[in-house]
C-alpha cells in the first residue's frame, strides 16, 4: 500500500487558499499513491478561537471537496477540519474513499493551552476505518499523548495507525519519541504528518512527518521544515506476518476504556 504524506505551510483562517494549494497536492498524486494524509485542520490552521470557521456538518464544503477528490484522483484521503454539528463544535478527521464513502473520528484529547478545550467538544469514540482491506486507526495531534486510546487491544484491531497534526517545533522531540513508542505497543505501522511553517499565534512548525514500520525502519521521513509530498510503500503483510510471528499482544493487560 503506498501512503503519501503531505507536510506543507497552512494559510492563516484561509480557507480558499489552503483548499485550492490542497487540491493542487493531491492532484499531483494521482496514480502514484493509495493514501493520502494531510496536516491537521489543513484548511484553517489550528485557530480553534475562531468558531466562525466551522463548516456545518450536514453541508460542509470541505468534505464535498474531499470527497470529489478522492473520486478524480483515485485514492483515500485523511485529514481535520472545523465541524459544528448538534450546536457543538468538533475537530474532525475524515477518512474518505473514492466511492465517496466515509468515516469520521473527533479528537479524543483538546489542548487545553491552545484554546480548543474552551471551544471544542471532545470525541467519544475510538474510530477503525477500513480500505483495500486494510485497517486504520484514525488519530488527532494531542491524543499521540495518550497510549490508552490507541492501544491495538486484540492484537490485530487495525495495522496501521494514522496521526494527523500540527505539532510546533518547541514540542518536536516529544512527537520524535512517541510514534515509535505506538509502533513498539501496538504491533502496527504509524504514520505521522505534520506542518511546517508559522502561524498567527507566533508559533513554529519544522514538520517531522514519517511512516514507521513493524521494526522500527522509517519508511519516509523529512528533514526540517521541509515542504513536500513523500510516498511510502508499506508492505501490510509483513505487518500480518510479524504479528503471528511475535504474538506480543497476548501478554498484553486486558481492560476495557469507559467513555464518559
Amino acid at each position: 500500500m503506498r501512503i503519501a504524506l503531505l507536510q506543507y505551510p497552512i494559510e492563516w483562517a484561509d480557507i480558499e487558499t489552503n483548499t485550492n494549494l490542497t487540491q493542487r497536492r493531491l492532484e499531483a498524486l494521482r496514480g502514484k499513491a493509495d493514501v493520502a494524509l494531510l496536516p491537521e485542520m489543513f484548511t484553517t490552521g489550528f485557530c480553534t478561537d475562531n468558531p466562525q470557521l466551522a463548516e456545518e456538518m450536514s453541508d460542509s464544503p470541505t468534505l464535498s471537496n474531499m470527497r470529489r477528490w478522492a473520486a478524480e484522483y483515485r485514492l483515500a484521503i485523511f485529514g481535520t477540519i472545523m465541524v459544528a454539528e448538534n450546536s457543538n463544535l468538533y475537530n474532525r478527521a475524515f477518512f474518505v474513499r473514492p466511492d465517496g464513502t466515509f468515516d469520521y473520528s473527533d479528537k479524543r484529547h483538546l489542548y487545553a493551552h491552545g484554546g480548543e478545550a474552551q471551544f471544542f467538544t471532545r470525541g467519544s469514540k475510538r474510530v477503525i476505518a477500513e480500505y483495500m482491506g486494510v485497517r486504520f486507526c484514525l488519530l488527532t495531534c494531542y491524543d499521540l499523548r495518550f497510549p490508552v486510546w490507541s492501544r491495538n487491544i486484540g492484537g490485530s484491531d487495525y495495522d496501521i495507525l494514522l496521526y494527523t497534526a500540527n505539532w510546533p517545533d518547541v514540542r518536536i522531540r516529544y512527537w520524535d519519541a512517541l510514534l515509535p513508542a505506538r509502533v513498539i505497543e501496538n504491533q502496527c505501522v504509524v504514520c505521522g504528518v505534520n506542518r511546517v511553517g508559522d502561524d498567527a499565534l507566533g508559533l513554529h512548525y519544522n514538520g517531522h512527518s514519517t511512516v514507521i514500520d513493524t521494526r522500527l525502519n522509517r519508511l519516509v521521513s523529512f528533514s526540517d521544515d521541509e515542504a513536500g509530498t513523500k510516498i511510502a510503500d508499506v508492505d501490510i503483510e509483513d505487518i500480518r506476518h510479524f504479528r503471528q510471528r511475535s504474538p506480543l499482544w497476548r501478554d498484553a493487560d486486558m481492560f476495557q476504556i469507559t467513555e464518559d
